[in-house]
């Protein structure tokens, strides 16, 4: 997931974010992944080293659910999103 918040001159878009709402959008970006994580439902959340972005695993029940989730977090309309399905493999112990 990549994170892209609309810029304008290297700073946020005034009329939709400004730079003082960063700080409210970080946390509630941080409040609703942690309570998906107490949830179980985030078990895996690693950032891409170099990059403002991350990988993550989220166990869900359905591709409704997966939406529903991915469309609650805070920064969702701003974000770039690639969703590939797992499947436990045959062979893995854990």
């Amino acid at each position: 997931m990549d994170d892209a918040l609309p810029r304008k001159n290297g700073r946020e878009h005034s009329a939709r974010h400004p730079p003082r709402n960063r700080r409210s959008h970080q946390g509630r970006r941080k409040k609703r992944a942690t309570e998906l994580q107490e949830a179980g439902k985030w078990p895996h959340l690693w950032r891409i080293v170099g990059q403002y972005s991350n990988i993550s695993i989220i166990d869900v029940e359905s591709n409704d659910e997966l939406h529903a989730l991915l469309s609650s977090l805070p920064l969702f309309p701003f974000m770039t999103i690639q969703v590939t399905p797992l499947a436990k493999h045959p062979s893995s112990i854990v």
